[in-house]
């Protein structure tokens, strides 16, 4: 019996942003076994050097490329170099985000309220404005957006954070109506409890840690690599009928 190659990203260049620890390193690690060439990238460029020379190291492909999704002329310029130095885009994993304040929603700080806004509504928006744009001459692509269980039931003490993951989930149904024609898909990951430094308020507090875990049947926190396997699905044909979907990853949470 022979294998499925429906996870077979070879000859594909996908882009994971936030991709220098946590989630978007399992993520851009995973679509590297499968063959895809991942550029990596968040605002620092040493981290993702380490995560890039890690892949070429396990016999992978990857590339190094800082952006910082919060600043468009970032965005504008990481796009022309792919297009240069790639010609095309194949799959947009949009992983990076920002939540700089954990405090009662009246208590939210103007600065933190457009800082998180800058990163997770407008930099997503505009990544995938310029992915779709690479994309659409080529033939198509996927756009995965990496949201919350956040988005539908806000977190405590995570008010703009919340509002800006419902945004994502909103904004990700109507890239998937707009460019579906064009033979773009676009999907949301919605990730529930995860171990990352990202999450570290949470999951290092015992006192909160144990409070969530009441609430998620599989009783336990995620790995960042078990949300990797999720956007691979979405990354790859065998996911071509699916758009505009978004998929709880979340230990039963929303249930």
């Amino acid at each position: 019996m022979t294998q499925t190659t429906l996870f077979d990203l070879n000859g594909k260049v996908a882009f994971v942003s936030g991709a220098s620890r946590g989630i978007g390193e399992a993520i851009a690690k995973l679509l590297a076994q499968q063959g895809a060439h991942v550029i990596v990238s968040s605002r620092k460029l040493d981290g993702c050097q380490a995560v890039a020379e890690a892949i070429n190291a396990a016999g992978g492909k990857a590339t190094a490329i800082a952006c910082h999704i919060g600043e468009l002329e970032q965005i504008q310029s990481v796009f022309a170099q792919i297009r240069e130095q790639f010609g095309r885009l194949d799959i947009l994993v949009n992983n990076a985000a920002t939540n700089p304040q954990f405090c009662h929603i009246l208590d939210t700080d103007v600065s933190a309220f457009q800082k998180t806004v800058d990163v997770n509504i407008r930099g997503y928006f505009f990544m995938s404005v310029e992915a779709g744009k690479l994309m659409r001459e080529h033939g198509g692509g996927s756009i995965i957006n990496v949201a919350s269980i956040n988005g539908v039931t806000p977190g405590h003490f995570q008010g703009i954070y919340s509002v800006t993951k419902a945004a994502v989930i909103n904004m990700t149904k109507a890239f998937a109506k707009e460019c579906a024609p064009l033979g773009i898909r676009c999907n949301a990951l919605l990730p529930g409890l995860t171990d990352t430094k990202f999450a570290s308020a949470l999951v290092k507090n015992d006192t909160i840690r144990e409070q969530a875990l009441q609430h998620i049947p599989l009783h336990r926190v995620a790995d960042p690599s078990e949300m990797a396997g999720a956007v691979l699905y979405l990354a790859s044909d065998a996911s071509s009928y699916t758009t505009g979907v978004s998929l709880n990853v979340d230990g039963g949470y929303l249930a």
